[in-house]
C-alpha cells in the first residue's frame, strides 16, 4: 500500500503580517499533484489542517478545495486534529465524510478504532490518533491524577494496540499521531503543547506498529526507522529558511516493510535573511526582490522610515531591525561629568548609546530644550 504522509498545513496562518491563503493553496494543489503522480493510495494529514480554531471562511474554502483535489485522485484521505485546530469544528459531519472517502478522526473516544483499508496482501488499520491535551483526555482514557503527555499518550496506544490484537493474522498497522516525540526538532514556528505537563512523549510508546506518521514539529526528519515527521507544506518562520518542504511517500509492503521517498514541493516564494547597510540593500540584491525577507540594517544611525523605503526595492519585505556597529566608548566617571557641561553631557549620553553624535537638527532641538529648562531655573 502506498501512503502519502504529510502534516501542518496551518490553514489561514499568516506570516509577520503577509496573508499566506493564496500561497498555501498553490502548495496544496502541487501536493494533490504529487498524490497523482505517484498513484497513491492513502493520503494520511497528522494533525493542524487549520492554524486556528475559529478558521475564517476563506481558509474553510481552500482546506476544502485543497482536500477536493486530493480525493480526486483516488486516494483515500485520512486527517486528524492538532493542537492548533478545534477538534469538535473539524470532525462535524465527520460519518457522512467518510462515506466520501475523507476519514476524519477528532475524538479522544475513537483512538482504538481504525479507518480498515485493504490491498491485494490484506487489510491496513490506519489509526489517526487526535492532539492529545493531557487535562481533557486523562478521563475518556482512564488515566489518574493530573498526567503528562507521556502517560495519556501511552494510554491512547494501548487501546491501538488492544484492538489491533484482535484484527487477523498479518494486519499491517499505521498510527498518526500529534505529537513532541524525544529525538525531533523543531523547527521554530510551532506553538509549545507544554500545558498539561512535560511535552514530549518517548519513541518506544508507539512500538509494534509498521508505520508511524508524525505531525506538529515543522522540519521533515525521521526518528527511527519506522517514525516521520513529514513538516509544514510551506515555512512558517525564517529559521526555515533552509528547510526542503514535501510529503513522505512510504510504501507499505505485504510484510508491513517501509519504504520511503522524499517528494519535494515547489517553493512558492523563498525566505532570506539579509544583512547590510541600507544603502547597501537598496543599490544590490537584484536577486532577492521576489523574496519574502528578514532585513538587520547595520547603518550607524537608525535610517528613517526603513520599512518604506525597504519595500519600494523589496515588496515583499516583512522584517526590519536595527543593529549598529559596535562602538567601544569608555564611560565616563562622575568625577569627569562634574566638570561637563549640559552640552557636553547630552553629547557624551548620545555617542554611548547611538555611537554617533547629533545631527544639525536634532542639536537645535536640544539647544532649544537647555534653553527653555534655564529659563525655568531662573524664573523659580
Amino acid at each position: 500500500m502506498r501512503l502519502l504522509h504529510t502534516s501542518d498545513w496551518h490553514i489561514g496562518r499568516t506570516f509577520h503580517g503577509q496573508d499566506l491563503l493564496g500561497d498555501q493553496e498553490f502548495v496544496l494543489s502541487a501536493l494533490a499533484d504529487l498524490a497523482a503522480e505517484n498513484e497513491v493510495d492513502v493520503v494520511v494529514i497528522a494533525g493542524d489542517l487549520y492554524d486556528r480554531a475559529i478558521p475564517s471562511a476563506e481558509a474553510v474554502q481552500v482546506a476544502t478545495r485543497a482536500l477536493d483535489r486530493l480525493r480526486r485522485t483516488g486516494a483515500t484521505i485520512v486527517a486528524s486534529s492538532g493542537n492548533h485546530d478545534s477538534a469538535p469544528r473539524l470532525g462535524a459531519f465527520s460519518a457522512f465524510l467518510a462515506a466520501g472517502g475523507l476519514h476524519l478522526r477528532t475524538s479522544v473516544g475513537e483512538v482504538g478504532e481504525p479507518i480498515m483499508l485493504a490491498d491485494r496482501a490484506g487489510p491496513v488499520a490506519v489509526y489517526a490518533l487526535p492532539y492529545l491535551e493531557p487535562e481533557l483526555a486523562r478521563i475518556p482514557l482512564g488515566v489518574p491524577g493530573r498526567p503528562g503527555h507521556q502517560a495519556v499518550m501511552a494510554a491512547a496506544m494501548d487501546l491501538v494496540r488492544a484492538d489491533l490484537a484482535t484484527r487477523s493474522a498479518g494486519t499491517r498497522s499505521v498510527v498518526a499521531a500529534h505529537a513532541f516525540v524525544v529525538g525531533g526538532t523543531a523547527g521554530g514556528s510551532e506553538r509549545s503543547i507544554a500545558v498539561g505537563g512535560v511535552e514530549s512523549v518517548t519513541a518506544d510508546v508507539f512500538d509494534g506498529i509498521d508505520y508511524v506518521a508524525l505531525g506538529h514539529l515543522h522540519g521533515a526528519q525521521k526518528i527511527g526507522e519506522r517514525m516521520r515527521y513529514s513538516g509544514s507544506p510551506l515555512p512558517y518562520a525564517f529559521s526555515e529558511a533552509g528547510h526542503h518542504k514535501g510529503a513522505w511517500l512510504i510504501d507499505l509492503a505485504d510484510d508491513g516493510a517501509v519504504t520511503d521517498r522524499w517528494l519535494e514541493l515547489p517553493v512558492v516564494r523563498p525566505l532570506s535573511l539579509v544583512t547590510g547597510s541600507m544603502q547597501e540593500l537598496l543599490d544590490g540584491y537584484p536577486d532577492l526582490t521576489g523574496h519574502y525577507l528578514s532585513v538587520v540594517l547595520t547603518d550607524a544611525v537608525r535610517p528613517v522610515e526603513p520599512m518604506r523605503r525597504l519595500r519600494e526595492r523589496f515588496p515583499h519585505a516583512l522584517t526590519v531591525s536595527w543593529e549598529p556597529p559596535a562602538r567601544v566608548v569608555d564611560a565616563a566617571t562622575d568625577h569627569e561629568v562634574a566638570g561637563l557641561t549640559d552640552e557636553d553631557v547630552l553629547a557624551e549620553f548620545l555617542l554611548q548609546c547611538r555611537g554617533s553624535s547629533a545631527s544639525p537638527s536634532e542639536q537645535t532641538l536640544l539647544d532649544r530644550s537647555l534653553a527653555a529648562d534655564r529659563l525655568l531655573e531662573a524664573a523659580a
